[in-house]
């Protein structure tokens, strides 16, 4: 893969940290927004994220490290067409992720809607035979299909299980359709919604003995509460806050083997930059508790 540096990159991190060759992450956007349903925008998520980034101090003052110099490479945005088929998309993002994975890259893919993480998904299953995956989300996403299409941002889970076991947490939306299957106790998929949470002072257990040793995570950003968070496609009241939901990060970056994760679904709003720093201040974050775990 060329190594080209883009001006506008993750962190504004100094050249010397930010080309493909020597880095160990590679930050992949997916800006697509084909099957929302209700708050546009996510298109420009991933742009947000990076500007948002390039104002962000790189000395972690949880961690006390630098986290920059474990090498974040950023790549230029995919060429995503929302308005084609969700399914060509992830068949893009898949190749994108895939490239990363063969070059020994820890990727981070930003959305774009939920959708794009399937391709990731997709990508690391090739890569890694016991994977599950942690969702972390409002809306459980396990309708089989939504607004005619078996891959709309409404439907990830359901084609996540069909890949590998998930695990959900802090969900609280769901549908009579979704409650219904999950009546039926169907394999590869265990819940944790926001009311077990409320119910268990020790939660983060639970959850954590679901997941295979391998995993990679998918963060739909409205499993913030949206005071926190309100620039998502889909808001839903009664999210985590900010240190309970790095708290369960860094003990699951503790306890299992993270391959890759996504940071999807913002939607980002004029007046709202808050939102937008708090989702690169999260990735970041994230990236110090995986390669610098206490």
């Amino acid at each position: 893969m060329e190594d080209v540096i883009l001006q506008k990159r993750f962190g504004d991190i100094d050249k010397d940290w930010a080309g493909f060759k020597k880095s160990k992450v590679h930050i992949i956007q997916a800006p697509y927004e084909g099957t929302l349903s209700y708050v546009k925008g996510a298109a420009g998520g991933p742009q947000a994220i990076i500007d948002a980034s390039m104002n962000m101090e790189l000395f972690d003052d949880e961690l006390q490290t630098e986290t920059y110099k474990i090498g974040i490479h950023t790549s230029p945005p995919l060429e995503l067409d929302s308005n084609q088929a969700p399914e060509k998309i992830i068949a893009k993002v898949k190749e994108a992720m895939t490239a990363a994975f063969q070059a020994n890259k820890f990727p981070v893919l930003l959305g774009g809607e939920h959708s794009v993480s399937i391709g990731g998904i997709k990508a690391a299953k090739e890569f890694f035979d016991n994977l599950s995956v942690l969702h972390l989300d409002a809306h459980y996403d396990l309708k089989d299909e939504y607004m005619n299409s078996k891959y709309n941002h409404a439907c990830i889970a359901r084609r996540i299980r069909d890949i590998c076991p998930i695990v959900e947490v802090g969900v609280r939306s769901i549908s009579k359709e979704e409650k219904d299957f999950l009546d039926t106790s169907p394999s590869n998929v265990k819940v944790i919604s926001v009311y077990d949470i409320l119910e268990t002072h020790d939660w983060k257990k639970k959850p954590i003995d679901m997941l295979s040793d391998t995993i990679y995570i998918t963060i739909d950003l409205d499993i913030l509460d949206p005071s926190l968070m309100p620039s998502v496609g889909t808001p839903e009241p009664g999210g985590l806050g900010w240190y309970e939901f790095l708290d369960f990060l860094k003990t699951v970056t503790k306890d299992k083997k993270v391959v890759g994760f996504d940071v999807v679904e913002l939607s980002p709003k004029n007046g709202f930059e808050a939102a937008d720093f708090l989702a690169a201040k999260l990735i970041y974050r994230l990236l110090g508790y995986i390669f610098f775990k206490r």
